[in-house]
C-alpha cells in the first residue's frame, strides 16, 4: 500500500478554500481568546497572584490554571476560560445518564436543542457562582485586593462571568463554522501556549547545573515513549465483527450479509477519571487551607503529593471514575437496539438483550487496560520527579488532552480532504467501483 505523502497532503489544504476558510476561522477565534487573555480584571495585584500560585498552586488549583491558560494565575477577564461551559455540558451528560426525560431528548433535533439551552443556563450559573468563590478568594486569601469589599465582588462577578460566556460564544462559533471542537481546541491552545516556557526552562535547568544532561536525556526518551504509548492507547480499540443484510432493489432477494465492526475504545473514558479524582483528593488540602484547621491540615498532610496515600488513594479513585464514566458515556443497550433496527447481529449472539450483555461484558474487560493506563500516566510526573531529581513535573494529563485533540482534529481534516476528492470524481463522471465497496453500519 502507497504511504501517503504528508507535503502533499498540506498543499491540499491550501487548495481546498472550505478547510482553509474553516482552518483561518478557527485561528482567528483562537486569537482573540489568547488576546483577551492578557486583559487583567480591574483591582487586582497580578504579582500577588502570581507569587501565590508560584507558591501553593498546586492540585486543583494549579490544574485548573492549566485548563485556562494561565488566566487564573494572571487573574484576567476570562481567568475561568471554558471550564464552566465544560462543567455543565458534564452535569447535563451525566444527567442524561439517570434522569429519563433527558435521556429521551438527547434522541431527536428538537430535544438535543433544548439540551444545549439547558448546558448554556447551567453556564451562566456555574460562571457566576466560581466567580463569586474566586472574589472571595483573591480578597481573602491570596491579599491580591486592594480594596476588597461588596463593589468589588460585584465587579469581579460582572466581568468573569460575561468572559466565561463570551468564551463559550468563541467556542461554539469555532464548532459551528470552524475546525474541530471549539472547547477542546480552546484547552488544546491553553496547555500547548504554557508548553514552550517550560522547555527553556528545562534548558535553563541544565545550564544552572540543576538538571544534569544524563537525567535530561532520560527523561527526553522517557517522554517520548509516554507520548508513544498515549498515541497507542487513544488509538486502540478492540473491534466487534457485525454483519448486516443487504438486499437487492430489483429482486428483493437478500445478498450476503456486509462485514464490518463496531471499535469499542479501551480509553472510552479519555481524561476524566483523572480531572475527577484530582478534583477529590485536594478537597481535604482545599479545607484545612480555607478553615485553619490544624487537624484537618494534618489529615490533608496524608494525602499530600509523593505520599504513600496519595498513590493509594489516586490508583483508586481513577479506576473507579473510569468505570463510572464509561457506564455514562456508553449505552450497551442503545447500541445493541440501533444494530437490531438495522438487522444486524454479531454472529453467534442473538440481537437484543444477550447482544447487549456481550457488549457490556467485552467494555468491561477492556476497560480494565485503560484505567490501569491512566493511572500509570497520572502518577507518572511524581515518579519522573523523585527518579531524577529534577524541580519539574513533565504533565501526563495535559498529554492526554493535546493529543485526543490533536487526532480528532486531523481526522476532521481528513475527512475534508477525502470528501473534497470525492466531489471531483463525480463531478468528471467516472466513479469506477473495483469489487464490492466498503459498507458502513453507522458505528
Amino acid at each position: 500500500m502507497a504511504q501517503a505523502n504528508p507535503m502533499a497532503a498540506v498543499s491540499n489544504i491550501y487548495r481546498t478554500p472550505e478547510l482553509w476558510q474553516k482552518i483561518t476561522f478557527t485561528f482567528l477565534c483562537l486569537a482573540i481568546y489568547r488576546l483577551g487573555s492578557h486583559v487583567t480584571a480591574p483591582g487586582i495585584d497580578v504579582t500577588a497572584m502570581l507569587d501565590f500560585f508560584a507558591n501553593q498552586g498546586g492540585g486543583l488549583l494549579g490544574l485548573y490554571d492549566l485548563f485556562v491558560g494561565g488566566n487564573l494565575s494572571r487573574s484576567t477577564i476570562f481567568a475561568l476560560g471554558i471550564m464552566p461551559y465544560i462543567s455543565s455540558s458534564i452535569f447535563m451528560q451525566i444527567g442524561a445518564a439517570v434522569v429519563p426525560q433527558l435521556d429521551k431528548m438527547q434522541k431527536d433535533e428538537e430535544g438535543r436543542k433544548k439540551i444545549t439551552q439547558y448546558t448554556r443556563y447551567g453556564t451562566v450559573a456555574l460562571a457566576a457562582i466560581q466567580a463569586y468563590g474566586y472574589a472571595l478568594f483573591t480578597s481573602g486569601v491570596t491579599g491580591a485586593v486592594q480594596n476588597p469589599g461588596t463593589g468589588f465582588v460585584i465587579q469581579m462577578v460582572l466581568f468573569l462571568t460575561t468572559g466565561a460566556l463570551f468564551v463559550m460564544w468563541l467556542g461554539e462559533q469555532i464548532t459551528e463554522r470552524g475546525l474541530g471542537n471549539g472547547a477542546s481546541l480552546m484547552i488544546f491552545f491553553s496547555i500547548v501556549e504554557r508548553a514552550w516556557p517550560s522547555i527553556f526552562q528545562m534548558f535553563s535547568f541544565v545550564s544552572t547545573g540543576a538538571v544534569s544532561v544524563l537525567s535530561l536525556l532520560g527523561m527526553t526518551g522517557i517522554m517520548l515513549g509516554v507520548v508513544a504509548g498515549v498515541v497507542a492507547m487513544t488509538l486502540a480499540a478492540r473491534r466487534i465483527a457485525i454483519q448486516i443484510p443487504q438486499r437487492t432493489m430489483a429482486k428483493g432477494r437478500q445478498r450476503e450479509a456486509a462485514k464490518n465492526f463496531i471499535p469499542l475504545r479501551v480509553n472510552s473514558a479519555g481524561v476524566m477519571p483523572i480531572i475527577f479524582a484530582q478534583s477529590l483528593i485536594v478537597v481535604p488540602g482545599a479545607v484545612a487551607q480555607f478553615s485553619g484547621n490544624q487537624s484537618m491540615a494534618a489529615f490533608a498532610d496524608l494525602f499530600a503529593p509523593g505520599t504513600m496515600w496519595y498513590f493509594i488513594l489516586s490508583a483508586v479513585l481513577i479506576m473507579f471514575f473510569t468505570y463510572f464514566y464509561t457506564s455514562i458515556i456508553f449505552n450497551p443497550v442503545d447500541l445493541a437496539e440501533n444494530l437490531k433496527k438495522q438487522g444486524g447481529f454479531i454472529p453467534g449472539i442473538k440481537p437484543g438483550s444477550k447482544t447487549a450483555e456481550y457488549i457490556d461484558q467485552v467494555v468491561t474487560r477492556i476497560t480494565l487496560p485503560g484505567a490501569i493506563f491512566l493511572t500509570v500516566i497520572a502518577l507518572l510526573p511524581i515518579w519522573l520527579a523523585d527518579l531524577f531529581g529534577v524541580p519539574f513535573q513533565f504533565g501526563g494529563t495535559s498529554l492526554l488532552i493535546v493529543v485526543g485533540v490533536a487526532l480528532d482534529t486531523m481526522a476532521q481534516m481528513q475527512q475534508h480532504l477525502l470528501l473534497r476528492k470525492y466531489d471531483g470524481f463525480m463531478k468528471k463522471g467516472r466513479v469506477r467501483f473495483r469489487g464490492r465497496g466498503a459498507q458502513s453500519s453507522g458505528y
